[in-house]
């Protein structure tokens, strides 16, 4: 086996912290965060982009774990329960949680998301939701929004188109 280069430590360490903090969310939660979810959750966090449900079955598949969709679909309903993935919407494919501690301080993301190399940002949020909800409420209407999606050009590929 050759050995790893520096970039594949630094996937694998952020990959094992990031499990790490979601172990610790699940506990706090009560849920159990079974080896699929964690397989699952691996294969999510493992990249800076978002994935589809189909594509984390093809890795899993790669590795030797041969799964129905209902059961990748399943693991991601907990994981978005336990707050460590996100679902971007407009793509319909999920991105690990580089914010696991907004359920604590009840602050919302706003998730920007690069359309040239697919990297998912994820920011506070909360002065959109907050020029959402007068907006809404000038309105007199209720809003429901979760997060909010820009999607855009990331500083990395913003460089490159200027080379």
């Amino acid at each position: 086996m050759a050995p790893q280069t520096l970039d594949e430590q630094r996937i694998k360490d952020r990959v094992q912290s990031s499990v790490d903090r979601a172990s610790t969310i699940f506990a706090e939660k009560n849920i159990r965060f079974t080896d699929l979810r964690r397989k699952v959750f691996e294969e999510i966090a493992a990249t800076t982009a978002s994935v589809g449900a189909y594509e984390v079955l093809d890795r899993l598949a790669k590795k030797g774990t041969r799964l129905a969709p209902i059961s990748v679909y399943r693991a991601l309903d907990a994981l978005l329960e336990a707050g460590v993935v996100h679902r971007l919407e407009s793509k319909n494919a999920y991105f690990a949680c580089g914010r696991l501690h907004h359920p604590r301080t009840g602050r919302r993301p706003m998730f920007l998301s690069c359309e040239k190399c697919g990297s998912v940002i994820e920011t506070d949020g909360e002065d959109i939701f907050k020029s959402i909800d007068s907006a809404a409420r000038n309105a007199d209407f209720e809003p429901r929004v979760k997060f909010v999606e820009v999607s855009g050009t990331c500083k990395d590929c913003a460089a490159k188109r200027q080379d």
